[in-house]
């Protein structure tokens, strides 16, 4: 098991971003596929038809996201904590995801860069 922590820049403000990670129909503008998600602790989310599901833990608005991702036959629960602080180029992210399966750590690491925070920095800098 692998912990990441990362820092990601985004060009929108923390309500924007916020917004972006908890509204299902924001997020299908920035993935392109349909998503469950909900800001009630304890509700249960599915992205990217799926490739990420987990349980949402804690919420501050504009502020943090804690989520349980799902992972086959995991013995440790996989925590995401999402942080974000204003920013003068917008928002700072601080990214920390535990217990990834060392298996599962390359994709996982790719994909915050690429598909999940790069698809965001794509999505704030056309608008």
């Amino acid at each position: 098991m692998k912990d990441l922590k990362k820092y990601y820049i985004i060009p929108a403000t923390p309500e924007e971003l916020y917004m972006a990670l908890t509204n299902p129909i924001t997020i299908q503008l920035w993935t392109g596929e349909e998503a469950e998600m909900s800001t009630v602790p304890g509700s249960e989310f599915s992205m990217w038809e799926g490739s990420i599901v987990g349980k949402n833990l804690e919420f501050e608005e504009n502020k943090k996201i804690v989520q349980q991702w799902y992972f086959d036959g995991q013995p440790e629960e996989s925590i995401v904590t999402i942080k974000l602080h204003a920013d003068k180029h917008g928002t700072s992210v601080e990214l920390k995801h535990t217990n990834i399966p060392d298996s599962d750590y390359n994709d996982i690491s790719d994909g915050w860069n690429d598909a999940y925070f790069g698809s965001l920095v794509d999505f704030f800098s056309e608008g």
